[in-house]
């Protein structure tokens, strides 16, 4: 059976979006953190829009890594199994957020998860968060790293439409950059530049397995985990 966290009724910290609650979550982030401190496990959120390569990227990066670090998998959505399945497929252990209603993964909902995980037998956990550019930006979960994917696909003005969560990102992924001349697309990373002087930006086209190397050398994996 496929290990699924569901949101229960009342329990969501996604009550209404004022001050006491992002400071709550941002607590609970902190404790999450230092929790997988304790444990050795370092924590990468990747947030990004549905259909824009958030698993493929995950697949590819679990696929290249496991045969060097101890690896798992969050996966967040309003309902399935969709992507745990596919990135469990792979052979690590791979955990289904149901969120029912709500847009994003919080601090919480990781909390919860975390929790039916053996910490100790894991380096490194990527947590794939609900598919959307607005809503998970504001909630942290834990996390030493924030990736971004995005794809030309989705347009021109993906970006700049969405600076808060190009701010809050350690790395910008731009996938399916071979499509780029036929949507008249920019592979837009002067936008993510703009937003974010310092962030890093990948090209890839994750089908492919085009810049998943590039990827990995951007996270910088040694250093977190040393």
């Amino acid at each position: 059976m496929r290990k699924v966290i569901k949101s229960e009724e009342g329990e969501s910290l996604d009550i209404e979006l004022g001050a006491d609650l992002l400071r709550e979550n941002e607590r609970i982030a902190e404790e999450n953190k230092k929790f997988l401190k304790e444990h050795g496990v370092i924590a990468i959120d990747v947030m990004g829009s549905v259909g824009s390569g958030k698993t493929t990227l995950i697949e590819k990066l679990v696929q290249r890594l496991k045969g060097k670090y101890k690896l798992a998998a969050l996966d967040g959505d309003l309902n399935t199994t969709i992507d745990a399945d596919l990135i469990g497929r792979h052979g690590v252990e791979s955990i289904q957020i149901n969120t029912g209603k709500e847009c994003h993964l919080d601090a919480n909902l990781v909390r919860k998860a975390l929790k039916e995980m053996d910490l100790d037998d894991i380096d490194l956990i990527f947590i794939e968060n609900v598919g959307n550019l607005i809503c998970p930006s504001d909630f942290a979960l834990g996390s030493s790293k924030r990736i971004v994917v995005i794809s030309v696909t989705e347009g021109p003005y993906m970006v700049l439409k969405h600076p808060l969560t190009f701010a809050r990102a350690d790395l910008v992924v731009i996938n399916k950059i071979d499509l780029a001349g036929a949507m008249g697309v920019d592979p837009l990373e002067k936008d993510a530049k703009k937003v974010k002087p310092e962030v890093k930006v990948v090209k890839t086209c994750l089908k492919a397995g085009k810049g998943v190397d590039e990827v990995i050398k951007a996270l910088d994996l040694p250093s977190l985990l040393k």
